[in-house]
């Protein structure tokens, strides 16, 4: 898609949703990243490492959906209080707090961004995008291959 090929009315459903989807997960890889410094119990080792892997992805992800933007002519936003504005996912306060509940709250947020993901989706399926239509479905698929691992690990607590 060049965005010539597409009204300015059009691409905004786009643009908004990735803009989104640029918050959300930015808000996500900093959660992700205060639960791996502040987990605590037996299964430290297990979840330090989990989550290490999950935020360094989000890292990586994030990269994309911004570039994703500027593709599209867009200026990416950035800076900490700009993309917690623009983002609904709640942030793990300072107290400590069981494992369990780093991971409870990860679901949430990944539930979040899947919801993000697939809003970027449909939009961009809708003017055929289907360059960030791809991004899109590659973003769904990873979360939700981490929202069964995290939700596997809390079975049976």
């Amino acid at each position: 898609m060049s965005t010539e090929t597409i009204s300015k009315s059009e691409s905004t459903a786009v643009v908004n949703n990735l803009k989104t989807l640029l918050a959300d997960s930015y808000a996500l890889m900093g959660q992700t990243h205060v639960a791996h410094w502040n987990v605590e119990g037996p299964a430290f080792f297990q979840l330090h490492t989990a989550f290490q892997t999950q935020y360094e992805e989000l890292f990586e992800a994030v990269d994309e959906i911004a570039e994703r933007l500027r593709a599209l002519d867009v200026l990416s936003p950035g800076g900490l209080r700009t993309l917690a504005d623009m983002s609904s996912i709640s942030e793990i306060g300072i107290e400590q707090i069981p494992a369990k509940d780093y991971v409870a709250h990860l679901i949430e947020s990944h539930e979040i961004v899947v919801s993000a993901a697939k809003a970027v989706r449909d939009s961009a399926g809708s003017v055929e995008d289907l360059e960030t239509q791809d991004l899109a479905i590659g973003r769904i698929q990873t979360h939700e291959k981490t929202l069964w691992m995290l939700k596997s690990f809390l079975k049976n607590l």
